[in-house]
């Protein structure tokens, strides 16, 4: 166990580095975000054994970064939070976490959970059984890397058909850019990178070829790109 890296996505400094510290001294790889967005960025990329994951963080709360990352990912997640409403911890379930913390918390309690996790986890295991996804006539096949419009197949580059699995993946979600060039470019995002833009732009147009309405994968200035 001693060897399992642990990602601590936390916005209090002080918090923040004392968990980091505390597991550090306990052997464990630790990596360490302060807010939503990073955390998340860090999480799709990172293949971590565990997750430490607050609620209340700025970006991107602590609900809506396991919602994403449990679309592509089984990565164990401890919750923890100042809030003790049920209804908070039984959302926490709900969104995929695997146990819930709350604020304040006994250093040796929170111990004793992580190894409880690690030994009950996987790591090898982090993928979903998701590989093909169906909408209104467009089917995508993961496996096979095939795009299809009513049976007929849709000539997509393996970028092309990446970033299409992304958006169909996350319907009704907006996807920042960051997340979209780690998952789909694998590389770092750069403000005055256009080669994103370009790539949706001959999506929409090979999907309007076909018959599906490019126009549903929109652009949300300022923020990504999201399926309606």
């Amino acid at each position: 166990m001693a060897s399992a890296s642990i990602l601590v996505v936390e916005d209090d400094l002080a918090l923040n580095h004392q968990i980091s510290d505390l597991l550090q001294g306990q052997g464990y790889q630790v990596d360490q975000s302060f807010d939503g967005e990073h955390g998340l960025n860090a999480a799709i990329t990172g293949l971590y054994d565990l997750i430490l994951l607050d609620v209340m963080l700025p970006k991107r709360d602590g609900f809506s970064l396991l919602g994403m990352l449990r679309k592509t990912q089984a990565t164990p997640v401890i919750m923890v939070t100042a809030r003790g409403a049920e209804e908070e911890r039984i959302r926490g379930f709900q969104q995929g976490t695997d146990d819930y913390l709350s604020k304040p918390f006994n250093t040796k309690e929170l111990l004793l959970r992580i190894e409880a996790l690690l030994r009950r986890s996987n790591p090898q295991a982090i993928q979903t059984e998701v590989n093909q996804i169906d909408l209104d006539g467009l089917r995508l096949n993961q496996p096979q890397q095939e795009a299809l419009m009513n049976q007929q197949l849709i000539d997509l580059t393996p970028i092309q058909f990446a970033l299409l699995w992304a958006l169909l993946n996350h319907q009704g979600e907006v996807l920042n850019k960051p997340f979209l060039y780690q998952t789909v470019l694998k590389k770092s995002y750069g403000a005055h990178d256009r080669s994103l833009d370009m790539h949706l732009s001959r999506v929409r147009r090979k999907l309007d070829q076909a018959g599906w309405q490019g126009s549903r994968l929109q652009t949300v200035h300022g923020k990504g790109y999201c399926l309606a």
